[in-house]
């Protein structure tokens, strides 16, 4: 392959992620104007309301970090699950049977405990070359620095 080839594959890779982020994006704001919409024709507020407005908030953000760092960190879905299960149980405490509703406290546990799995090795088992859990060699420019924003061309 040739490298106008391989720069071009790099391009339309990136047009199309950003596309993708951009319509993720697009739907997160128009469901949270629709979820808000709703809370307002009812004229009340509830906690599954909020938690899925948080939902929505968490979902804007991993947009947000991924276009700022390039990278999206795993915790966040994790984040998101752990708030859709709690959603869950909430909204169908009534319908599940016990055996249901503490396989669902069961994975929310797992979830949490991943996150601490996860945040525990970038802090104590960094990649090769970093200390402290950064990713980011030392020499590299920080964000606004100089760095290439995510999707831009090299």
């Amino acid at each position: 392959m040739t490298d106008e080839m391989v720069q071009g594959g790099r391009r339309a890779a990136s047009w199309i992620q950003n596309a993708g982020l951009w319509l993720v994006l697009l739907a997160t704001v128009v469901a949270t104007f629709q979820e808000i919409w709703s809370m307002i024709q009812r004229a009340e507020v509830t906690l599954t309301d909020l938690l899925l407005l948080f939902i929505y908030l968490e979902v804007i953000s991993m947009v947000n970090v991924y276009w700022q760092s390039g990278k999206l960190p795993v915790r966040m879905p994790l984040y998101i699950a752990m708030v859709a299960l709690a959603r869950y149980v909430i909204l169908e405490a009534t319908h599940l049977s016990a055996w249901q509703l503490l396989a669902s406290c069961a994975g929310i546990l797992v979830l949490a405990v991943s996150v601490i799995v996860v945040r525990w090795g970038h802090l104590k088992l960094p990649y090769p070359g970093h200390e402290g859990g950064s990713k980011r060699p030392e020499n590299a420019p920080e964000a606004g620095e100089g760095a290439i924003p995510a999707g831009k061309d090299a």
